[in-house]
Protein backbone atom coordinates (compact mmCIF):
# COMPACT_ATOMS: atom_id res chain seq x y z
CA UNK A 1 0.00 0.00 0.00
CA UNK A 2 1.34 3.53 -0.94
CA UNK A 3 2.28 5.64 1.50
CA UNK A 4 1.69 9.01 -0.40
CA UNK A 5 5.44 9.08 -0.97
CA UNK A 6 4.71 9.22 -5.42
CA UNK A 7 2.49 12.16 -4.58
CA UNK A 8 5.63 13.69 -2.62
CA UNK A 9 7.85 13.10 -5.75
CA UNK A 10 5.98 14.75 -8.02
CA UNK A 11 5.65 17.63 -5.65
CA UNK A 12 9.64 17.32 -5.65
CA UNK A 13 9.66 17.82 -9.60
CA UNK A 14 7.19 20.79 -9.55
CA UNK A 15 9.07 22.70 -6.89
CA UNK A 16 12.68 21.76 -8.56
CA UNK A 17 11.05 22.92 -11.93
CA UNK A 18 9.46 26.32 -10.62
CA UNK A 19 13.20 26.62 -9.23
CA UNK A 20 15.03 26.07 -12.61
CA UNK A 21 12.43 28.54 -13.86
CA UNK A 22 13.69 31.31 -11.76
CA UNK A 23 17.34 30.65 -12.02
CA UNK A 24 17.37 29.92 -15.76
CA UNK A 25 13.96 30.65 -17.83
CA UNK A 26 15.44 29.33 -21.40
CA UNK A 27 16.85 26.16 -19.71
CA UNK A 28 13.73 25.12 -18.76
CA UNK A 29 11.49 25.65 -21.68
CA UNK A 30 13.93 24.06 -23.47
CA UNK A 31 13.24 20.94 -21.47
CA UNK A 32 9.80 21.30 -21.83
CA UNK A 33 9.36 21.78 -25.35
CA UNK A 34 12.06 18.52 -25.25
CA UNK A 35 9.11 16.76 -23.27
CA UNK A 36 6.46 17.68 -25.14
CA UNK A 37 8.13 17.01 -28.48
CA UNK A 38 9.31 13.35 -27.06
CA UNK A 39 5.87 12.64 -25.48
CA UNK A 40 3.41 13.78 -28.45
CA UNK A 41 0.84 11.11 -30.56
CA UNK A 42 2.88 10.24 -33.61
CA UNK A 43 2.99 6.85 -34.91
CA UNK A 44 3.61 5.67 -31.11
CA UNK A 45 0.60 6.67 -29.09
CA UNK A 46 0.90 8.85 -26.35
CA UNK A 47 0.04 5.89 -23.78
CA UNK A 48 2.85 3.36 -25.04
CA UNK A 49 5.20 6.34 -25.07
CA UNK A 50 4.41 7.00 -21.27
CA UNK A 51 4.73 2.85 -20.88
CA UNK A 52 8.03 3.52 -22.53
CA UNK A 53 9.24 5.98 -20.04
CA UNK A 54 7.91 4.07 -17.20
CA UNK A 55 10.58 0.90 -18.36
CA UNK A 56 13.22 3.12 -18.84
CA UNK A 57 12.24 4.88 -15.45
CA UNK A 58 12.64 0.97 -13.70
CA UNK A 59 15.92 0.52 -15.98
CA UNK A 60 17.68 3.58 -14.46
CA UNK A 61 16.24 3.34 -11.07
CA UNK A 62 14.51 6.88 -10.81
CA UNK A 63 11.70 7.22 -8.30
CA UNK A 64 10.59 10.82 -9.76
CA UNK A 65 10.51 8.97 -13.37
CA UNK A 66 8.19 6.12 -12.59
CA UNK A 67 5.62 8.48 -10.31
CA UNK A 68 5.35 10.39 -13.30
CA UNK A 69 5.01 8.27 -15.66
CA UNK A 70 2.95 5.49 -14.13
CA UNK A 71 0.31 8.65 -13.40
CA UNK A 72 0.56 10.25 -17.27
CA UNK A 73 0.06 6.17 -18.14
CA UNK A 74 -2.43 5.66 -16.42
CA UNK A 75 -4.51 9.11 -17.11
CA UNK A 76 -3.85 7.67 -21.06
CA UNK A 77 -5.61 4.67 -19.70
CA UNK A 78 -2.97 2.09 -19.67
CA UNK A 79 -4.13 -0.62 -17.28
CA UNK A 80 -2.19 -1.87 -14.54
CA UNK A 81 -1.13 -4.88 -16.54
CA UNK A 82 0.20 -3.03 -18.98
CA UNK A 83 2.62 -0.87 -16.81
CA UNK A 84 3.39 -4.26 -14.92
CA UNK A 85 4.32 -5.72 -18.05
CA UNK A 86 6.15 -2.67 -19.63
CA UNK A 87 8.13 -2.78 -16.17
CA UNK A 88 8.50 -6.60 -16.79
CA UNK A 89 10.21 -5.45 -20.40
CA UNK A 90 12.57 -2.94 -17.96
CA UNK A 91 14.17 -5.88 -15.73
CA UNK A 92 14.81 -8.38 -18.67
CA UNK A 93 17.42 -5.32 -19.60
CA UNK A 94 18.10 -4.41 -16.48
CA UNK A 95 18.18 -7.59 -13.90
CA UNK A 96 18.01 -8.02 -10.82
CA UNK A 97 18.53 -4.26 -9.49
CA UNK A 98 15.70 -3.06 -11.84
CA UNK A 99 13.32 -6.04 -10.07
CA UNK A 100 13.81 -4.28 -7.30
CA UNK A 101 12.16 -0.86 -8.50
CA UNK A 102 9.22 -2.53 -9.84
CA UNK A 103 8.22 -2.05 -5.70
CA UNK A 104 7.77 1.60 -7.09
CA UNK A 105 5.93 1.18 -9.89
CA UNK A 106 3.19 -1.15 -8.00
CA UNK A 107 3.15 1.75 -4.91
CA UNK A 108 2.84 4.39 -7.62
CA UNK A 109 0.01 1.80 -9.69
CA UNK A 110 -1.74 1.41 -6.09
CA UNK A 111 -1.22 5.52 -5.28
CA UNK A 112 -2.46 6.87 -8.56
CA UNK A 113 -4.93 4.08 -10.11
CA UNK A 114 -8.11 3.80 -9.84
CA UNK A 115 -9.38 2.73 -6.47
Amino acid sequence: MSSGEMKQYLDQLATMMEEVKTVDPDFQAAWVALSTQGGKQGVLSVKTKELICIAIGVVVHCDYCIASHVKKALQQGATRQEILEASFAAVKMGGGPAMAFLTRVIEACDEFGPH
